[in-house]
């Protein structure tokens, strides 16, 4: 009854949502990010337009929401943060917690770089005129600098080469021609140096909009769920209505209906090509936060008994409408853009940075009012960035739970969150601020938080719950919250479907695989390419690290600590070992025997 109690007073200290909305609203703004608005259009388009959604959809029901549903009801039916909810479940794979925690480690080392990034471009936008939308500024280059359109050219005479064309294509010859867009993107904002063996000095503009991000950051948690159940009501909302605005703007635009068309025109022979189904498996793991262990946190503050199925399933399906609709707002901005220069929209299309700071940017210069139509759109990609930092750094936060110590000695003000503002600025200088840092971010995107990293934790996760604590009593856990069992498709997922479909995935990753190069023209160094790998592997080599360390340290016959890493407890009560006595149970129901307490 003590333990009991003890374990209830924990839980309360940890807190709860005051209401489903706050929770509902808080994974919303996790799982809804960036990635909806410049990857999952661009994706689209490159992989056959509607013939996209053949696999996308594969893999949204056989490897999304299963393992979606399979994190969130860990973490609820745990009350445990990323970490602890696999001590308690199997402490053999207590490693799957320490790997997550590892890539949102390296998240939150690079993703706030691009909240610093929008920030200075919002500052940008309150102007008459937009400073990427001519060739009159400082750090333009003179003639080497213009401005393509078939109507007009805004830039001064001798400092754009004015270039009008109609119903003709542009015989460019000189390499380095370039646009006041990119010039603003790479000599006013980055200050990009010529590569990564030379980082620069630092951009203190660009170092402030850090800090200023992670201010913000740190007051939507500093109260823990408290705050962040607050902050969520306009930083999951909010972007809506500037994605619903830029949207009826967008699709009232001349040339609009050519870029929709151009997003959603199906090209089934596409589905021939394993890339495609790569690139949607990658876009699921990416957009729906899984194997980050924040969903696990999430839940975790979850009342027992509620019904997380039915969240998991309708979050599953905001999420991915959320993507389908961006689509026809972006598409149609760029198909506009494309009519106005007189180019394919092939030229104009981007994915990643390259469409929130080049591409968007370029077409609103052409619209009226276009500093208000700036200013709306980078204040939807800060917020959209804003809720899935700080619910990263929630993730981190609930984590540090297993070292009071270190709690402790964080901790600004009793009751809020375990991050002293004076080192939220640290994180991300090497990245942004620093002209060489787009090199450095590049290489925090490109290895340390790709889809083969997040394949190979989904594999773990789904071999620990259904093969070794045991798909039916994880389902009968869940009966026991929610009342009822869910669909039995997503118990065979776990057992068979979803990690055969992550193990190919995986592999095909590492067969495809391609050296890192930024702007498909800077290729880097094999000492790059070294250290990308082991950020990469950073994560991956926790799990089974973890069970070989568990292995050699726990006490016992083989027989007894393979008994221990069992589905059950009935073997091991028959045993009269000490290493079984100890690990029974922790007097939780459901919980999984506990290796930890037989260590010595």
């Amino acid at each position: 009854m003590e333990k009991e109690k003890e374990e209830d007073d924990q839980t309360l200290e940890r807190g709860q949502w005051n209401n489903k909305l706050e929770y509902v609203l808080s994974v919303a703004g996790e799982i809804i990010g960036l990635g909806n608005v410049w990857r999952f259009p661009y994706l689209c388009y490159k992989n056959g337009g509607g013939a996209f959604f053949i696999p996308y959809l594969i893999f949204l029901f056989t490897c999304g929401i299963p393992v979606f549903f399979l994190e969130t009801a860990l973490g609820q039916y745990t009350s445990q943060g990323g970490v602890t909810a696999w001590r308690r479940i199997c402490p053999l794979f207590e490693g799957i917690g320490y790997a997550s925690q590892v890539i949102v480690v390296l998240l939150n080392f690079y993703y706030i770089v691009v909240l610093a990034w929008a920030l200075f471009y919002l500052f940008s936008s309150f102007t008459i005129d937009l400073p990427w939308g001519s060739c009159d500024h400082e750090w333009n280059t003179g003639d080497h600098c213009y401005l393509c359109s078939l109507s007009f050219c805004t830039s001064p005479e001798g400092n754009c080469m004015e270039l009008q064309k109609a119903n003709s294509t542009l015989n460019m010859t000189s390499e380095n021609s370039t646009s006041p867009v990119i010039e603003f993107w790479e000599r006013r904002v980055l200050k990009i140096s010529d590569g990564i063996q030379h980082l620069g000095s630092l951009r203190w503009e660009l170092a402030l909009c850090l800090l200023l991000a992670w201010i913000i950051c740190y007051f939507c948690i500093w109260k823990g769920v408290k705050s962040t159940g607050k902050v969520v009501y306009f930083t999951a909302t909010f972007p809506y209505l500037m994605l619903i605005v830029l949207l009826i703007r967008g699709v009232s635009l001349p040339g609009a209906s050519q870029g929709i068309l151009f997003y959603l025109y199906p090209d089934i022979s596409r589905l021939g090509d394993p890339q495609v189904w790569m690139d949607a498996g990658t876009q699921i793991f990416f957009s729906y936060a899984i194997c980050l262990g924040c969903l696990t946190a999430l839940g975790s503050y979850n009342k027992y008994h509620n019904n997380c199925y039915r969240d998991c399933v309708a979050l599953c399906f905001l999420n991915s409408g959320t993507s389908f609709v961006a689509g026809f707002a972006i598409f149609s901005i760029l198909g506009f853009m494309a009519g106005e220069q007189g180019v394919p929209i092939a030229e104009v299309a981007e994915s990643g940075p390259g469409l929130a700071f080049i591409a968007y940017p370029r077409a609103v210069v052409m619209l009226p009012f276009s500093p208000l139509w700036a200013c709306f759109f980078f204040l939807m990609v800060v917020l959209l960035g804003l809720d899935s930092q700080f619910v990263c750094v929630e993730s981190l936060v609930t984590m540090l739970s297993l070292f009071p110590a270190v709690s402790r000695a964080l901790l600004p003000v009793p009751d809020s969150s375990p991050l002293s503002p004076s080192l939220l600025p640290s994180p991300g200088c090497p990245l942004g601020p620093s002209q060489g840092g787009m090199y450095v971010f590049q290489l925090f995107d490109y290895y340390a938080a790709s889809g083969m990293c997040l394949l190979f934790v989904a594999i773990f996760e789904t071999l620990c719950i259904a093969w070794v604590y045991g798909a039916e009593r994880f389902y009968d856990n869940i009966e026991d919250m929610i009342g009822y069992r869910p669909w039995p498709i997503i118990k065979y997922c776990w057992l068979f479907i979803t990690p055969a479909v992550c193990m190919a995935t995986f592999l095909f990753s590492l067969i495809k695989y391609t050296p890192l190069t930024y702007n498909k023209k800077y290729v880097y160094p094999w000492w790059g390419d070294t250290l990308g790998w082991l950020l990469a592997l950073s994560s991956m080599v926790c799990i089974p690290f973890w069970i070989v360390y568990k292995l050699s340290t726990t006490k016992g016959s083989l027989r007894e600590v393979r008994l221990v890493s069992s589905r059950s407890h009935e073997h091991c009560e028959q045993l009269s070992s000490p290493v079984c006595a100890k690990v029974i149970g922790d007097g939780s129901p459901g919980f999984f025997v506990s290796i930890a307490s037989s260590v010595s």
